[in-house]
């Protein structure tokens, strides 16, 4: 009778800029089987870019607002009667030209709620929207007014969230990243105080104190003043993927990104891997382009084998082929029995 072959379970999260979650989890199977080990490829996200990837289903395209007013096509996904929407892919600050070609007062929502309409009206009864990477700060004011009179009736609509930030907190927190000065964070931190009351006055949800409702500038909060339910992004995909019962059936799990830093501890994808393999009792290799040690809190990789590209390969071939190097270290791990239990 055969011997059953150890089992990796390949789940990490994108490199951005080098890599996909997909192709980071196809590099690091390679890995396992050839040391002779078995693997299951499960690319993972937090709500931000890749949840599409990561929760899969027919692709669809619509003609939307961007964030600075030229129309866009943007893709989302359709599975039965359930859509997945990344607001990224019509709001996103990469579609602004970044931090330097975007304009932060006036980027708008306007397309994300478009892309929830088209979901709408294909009769989607369920609608994850995914709301990282935003180029806006308008408290969802511009999906709020695509949506106009339609609201969520009858739709479950569940945001998730990549931060925990709250509403009005949004402005100071990423503001700057998406490219505004201290003078317009000051004014968009005003607008969205307004704005909340806004929507308390119309809606009766205060929006201010709900974890998450920063989350995209806002956005977050506008969809849960229109009934949403706001989530931890992980937490979404995790229940979508049944990612704890894989996590249990494996012998060792991979995850990573390109930077583990503080913040892969605080609702990203990386950390929230590690949470369920802590949980289940189940070896876990980290492996990140770049390793930041000194942001890294306190106890959170204890007992895990965490290996930085960077640091093992040099600079120059750990960017340069970053998926070789995830294949050669997740081969010499298993080879070495890094996933005995």
């Amino acid at each position: 009778m055969d011997t059953p072959r150890s089992r990796l379970l390949s789940a990490p999260d994108k490199f951005r800029g080098t890599a996909t979650a997909a192709e980071v989890a196809a590099a690091a199977g390679r890995g396992a089987r050839g040391a002779g080990w078995e693997a299951e490829e499960v690319p993972v996200a937090d709500g931000g870019e890749g949840t599409l990837e990561a929760l899969g289903g027919r692709t669809r395209w619509a003609r939307v607002r961007g964030p600075l007013g030229p129309p866009v096509e943007a893709e989302w996904r359709m599975s039965d009667d359930g859509a997945v929407i990344e607001m990224a892919r019509a709001s996103g600050l990469v579609l602004a030209g970044g931090p330097e070609g975007n304009d932060p007062v006036q980027a708008t929502t306007y397309g994300t709620g478009e892309l929830i309409s088209t979901a709408f009206d294909e009769k989607a009864r369920r609608v994850i929207v995914g709301v990282g990477g935003s180029a806006t700060t308008d408290g969802g004011l511009g999906a709020v007014t695509a949506l106009g009179a339609r609201r969520l009736r009858g739709v479950d609509v569940t945001v998730a969230c990549d931060v925990d930030i709250t509403f009005v907190e949004a402005a100071a927190a990423f503001g700057p990243q998406k490219g505004a000065t201290p003078a317009q964070v000051a004014l968009l931190e005003r607008r969205l105080e307004r704005l909340a009351q806004v929507y308390e006055r119309d809606y009766g949800v205060d929006v201010r104190r709900l974890p998450g409702s920063g989350a995209a500038g806002g956005l977050a909060g506008g969809r849960a003043a229109l009934g949403a339910r706001l989530v931890p992004g992980f937490d979404v995909v995790a229940d979508a993927l049944s990612l704890a019962e894989r996590v249990a059936d494996a012998d060792l799990v991979f995850t990573g990104e390109g930077f583990l830093d503080g913040q892969s501890f605080a609702g990203k994808a990386v950390g929230g891997v590690v949470t369920l393999c802590r949980e289940a009792g189940v070896p876990v290799l980290v492996v990140a382009g770049q390793v930041y040690w000194d942001e890294v809190p306190d106890g959170a990789v204890d007992g895990v084998q965490v290996v930085s590209l960077v640091e093992r390969f040099g600079e120059d071939r750990s960017m340069a082929d970053v998926l070789g190097c995830v294949e050669e270290v997740v081969g010499e791990v298993v080879l070495s029995g890094g996933g005995a239990r």
